[in-house]
């Protein structure tokens, strides 16, 4: 399987936990912003991107696409229809399965959910994080939990019939009855997947800036594992299945293109900060809109860093990919994708990893444990 990941790199506002690359649109007081909903219009991006996509045709089929950023609903409406028609102009769509794109519920409306319909999305991804205003406040969210349930409503109207919540945990301030209220909420709305995140630290965000000053503390360990002991329960209790650390999904509505990452596969990534896996070579673009921009319309490389990974370094990238998913990986899967077999590879750190009860190991199949899937950074870095 292949898939294809375009970045946009766009947003209202940086929120202060994020490190993803995007450049903050929003001019005068952010609810003024926001009630007027007028989006700049970004020629010089999409007239780049296309010269970039254009490079992979005519032999690139994928098999799912995702459109990330930043806030892809962030574009103009003219921009964001353009965009579509990019995608179809340059890509053979014909094999595509899932095509996902992600909103803020902040700036969707009823004329980008039907561009994204028409333009051939099959999967929306929301980004909620929380449904309690004082947490969304907190992280520097520009939604209001009511514009979240609009949003997710108008796609359930706009016959949009797989759709993904993201949550966040692990927030100061954000306590248990918060959570809970938030995920009985979304198991209520009954989504097809949801994706619950611990909030991480970032290095270079706000948020880490505020906590290094000691204007706020990270939240304790302890608290955080009974946060995620709750959404594992609570997912299992309404039918979601758990298929990835913090991936949850009822039957058959997984997402294929995550899936692809975790499972070895190869994808080609497109705009600035965007990274390709490809018939061994990785790479990733440049974290920034304007060299991206100049340097495609001169015909030269967009490249930020450039990698062929050896055998066993590929292989072992590829057991972490693999570990992240709940089921693990068997032995006899994992040779067959990669050559090596698991215990001539690491097969010491793999038994110490059992021992101190990070990995379970049984029946010829690797997973993470309840306390390796908590820690599980942490894990991979001991196997790579």
């Amino acid at each position: 399987m292949t898939g294809l990941y375009i970045h946009i790199p766009f947003c209202v506002r940086k929120c202060l936990y994020c490190d993803f690359y995007s450049l903050p649109t929003g001019k005068g007081p952010l609810s003024q912003r926001l009630a007027d909903v007028r989006m700049e219009h970004q020629p010089g991006f999409l007239e780049a991107l296309e010269i970039e996509v254009r490079q992979f045709t005519p032999n690139f089929q994928p098999e799912t696409i995702f459109i990330g950023g930043g806030t892809p609903t962030e574009l103009s409406d003219d921009d964001f229809r353009e965009l579509f028609r990019l995608i179809h102009r340059r890509i053979d769509v014909s094999c595509v399965k899932e095509w996902t794109c992600e909103s803020n519920p902040g700036t969707l409306t009823e004329s980008k959910v039907d561009i994204m319909v028409d333009g051939g999305v099959n999967r929306v991804s929301l980004g909620v994080q929380s449904l309690t205003p004082s947490v969304l406040e907190f992280i520097g969210r520009i939604h209001s939990p009511d514009e979240a349930l609009a949003g997710y409503r108008l796609l359930r109207e706009k016959g949009v019939r797989n759709i993904n919540l993201d949550f966040m945990y692990g927030i100061p301030g954000q306590n248990l009855v918060d959570l809970e209220r938030d995920l009985k909420t979304a198991v209520d709305l009954a989504p097809e997947h949801l994706a619950c995140y611990c909030l991480i630290f970032e290095d270079g965000t706000p948020l880490t800036e505020l906590r290094d000053k000691g204007y706020l503390k990270e939240v304790d360990s302890d608290i955080e594992l009974t946060q995620y002991d709750l959404v594992q329960a609570t997912m299992a209790a309404a039918g979601y299945r758990h298929y990835e650390i913090s991936n949850f999904a009822r039957p058959g509505f997984e997402c294929a293109h995550n899936l692809l990452y975790w499972s070895g596969g190869e994808y080609l990534g497109c705009g600035p900060s965007a990274h390709s896996h490809w018939q061994g070579t990785r790479w990733g673009n440049i974290r920034n809109l304007e060299a991206y921009n100049r340097n495609l319309g001169a015909g030269r490389s967009i490249r930020q860093f450039e990698e062929c990974l050896s055998g066993e370094a590929k292989a072992r990238e590829t057991l972490v990919m693999y570990l992240r998913r709940i089921d693990g990986v068997s032995r006899d899967e994992f040779r067959q994708a990669t050559g090596y077999a698991l215990d001539d590879l690491c097969g010491p750190t793999l038994r110490w990893l059992t021992e101190i009860k990070m990995l379970d190991d049984r029946n010829g199949r690797i997973q993470l444990t309840r306390q390796g899937l908590f820690v599980s950074d942490s894990v991979f870095a001991e196997l790579v």
